[in-house]
């Protein structure tokens, strides 16, 4: 047998050309661009796939939108009454009379006093056709307490009057009430979950990370909280509130208590967490490089999981907006002239009146449509946190 020459090379199927991935792996460009997605883009996509989460999420940005121009949105002042409209049923909104089509318009009230009952009766009548404004100029309002405008988006007719939700014993819109008061129902949502996550956070990580005494007067701080009934601890709470406060001090106060009756729960989830993560390796190198217990907690530990932190302040906010509104519809909390869905619902204490005037109960379903948003908005957070499942 003849050996090769050494000085020849060895024969060899390998290519020398440059590697070029894309003539291995044929990926499609929407393939492509999901290997190459980030972390955030990744939940992005995932949430937009929950369908109800995506929608109540605009209905729920375009809701708090709203509060900042609610003067603007609304027919009517917050005070102004109508006198000749007292308990006025809501009035129907058209667009065609006599089988044309013309400008959205509501049928002006015919009305009387039934001698029998005493009840007000009003009647449309089909002659008092009175045609919608929009962009006006109508009651006169401090906008922001800024200064005073009377632009309205939409406006009664000159000699008429548009009551879309009908109004109350005093004769005030109901429609424009609680566009003036969906500005303080929501954002005390806001203001206690700020309070709770700050609470839960702070106490919960001190509990997770350093263990020991603390960690067990926590623990059972946290379980007595959560034995007491809700309701009587918040009426015991609410009744502590001087009754000389202004209004103000009033909602700030409610904002204050609701903040402090919902951190317990997620205190436990940040100490269960902390318990969890404190153990692993890249704590542990931390540690050793010298970082201070507040840099690993904050830098470190809660970034961990702070979607998780996200879906649950998400899921919390309506049960603030719900104590709010049972507060104030108990008496215990906010109180008039400040004006929210609670106090609003407060006209409809009375079984008689609700029979008599059902329109009064039309505060309930901004409460139920934003409890729904935030829990449709929770879920697909909660889901959109691992998008990897």
């Amino acid at each position: 047998m003849t050996l090769p020459d050494s000085a020849a090379p060895l024969p060899h199927t390998v290519s020398d050309a440059p590697f070029d991935p894309d003539s291995i792996y044929d990926y499609t460009d929407a393939q492509q661009a999901l290997f190459e997605a980030s972390q955030l883009q990744l939940m992005w996509r995932k949430f937009c796939r929950h369908r109800p989460a995506l929608i109540s999420m605009i209905f729920l940005v375009f809701l708090y939108l709203t509060i900042l121009v609610s003067e603007i949105l609304a027919p009517y002042n917050l005070h102004s009454r109508h006198i000749d409209h007292i308990y006025a049923p809501p009035q129907s909104f058209h667009l065609f009379h006599d089988g044309r089509l013309r400008a959205p318009f509501v049928y002006g009230y015919d009305y009387k006093l039934n001698m029998e009952n005493l009840k007000r009766e009003y009647t449309p009548n089909p002659d008092k056709i009175q045609t919608i404004r929009w962009l006006c100029r109508g009651d006169t309002y401090n906008f922001w307490g800024a200064f005073e405008w009377d632009v309205h988006l939409v406006c009664p007719a000159e000699d008429g009057v548009l009551f879309l939700l009908g109004t109350d014993r005093l004769g005030r819109d109901i429609l424009s009430r609680m566009i003036y008061g969906a500005r303080v129902s929501i954002t005390i949502g806001l203001l206690g979950i700020t309070v709770s996550l700050t609470l839960g956070i702070l106490i919960g990580g001190i509990a997770g990370y350093y263990g020991g005494l603390f960690d067990v007067i926590t623990q059972r701080l946290i379980e007595v909280i959560q034995s007491i009934p809700s309701i009587p601890l918040w009426l015991a709470l609410a009744a502590i509130l001087p009754i000389t406060w202004s209004p103000i001090f009033v909602y700030f106060g409610i904002t204050v208590i609701l903040g402090l009756l919902d951190w317990t729960g997620l205190a436990r989830t940040v100490r269960s967490k902390l318990l969890a993560l404190r153990e692993e390796d890249y704590v542990s190198a931390t540690q050793v490089m010298g970082a201070s217990s507040w840099r690993i907690i904050s830098r470190h530990l809660i970034p961990g999981f702070a979607s998780h932190l996200i879906a649950t302040a998400t899921l919390a906010i309506p049960t603030m907006i719900l104590g709010e509104t049972t507060l104030s519809f108990l008496g215990l909390g906010l109180r008039a002239p400040i004006t929210s869905w609670g106090v609003l619902l407060t006209e409809a204490q009375n079984i008689n009146a609700v029979a008599l005037y059902p329109w009064l109960l039309w505060p309930v379903l901004p409460v139920i449509l934003v409890v729904l948003a935030f829990n449709f908005l929770g879920d697909g957070l909660r889901d959109a946190a691992d998008p990897y499942k």
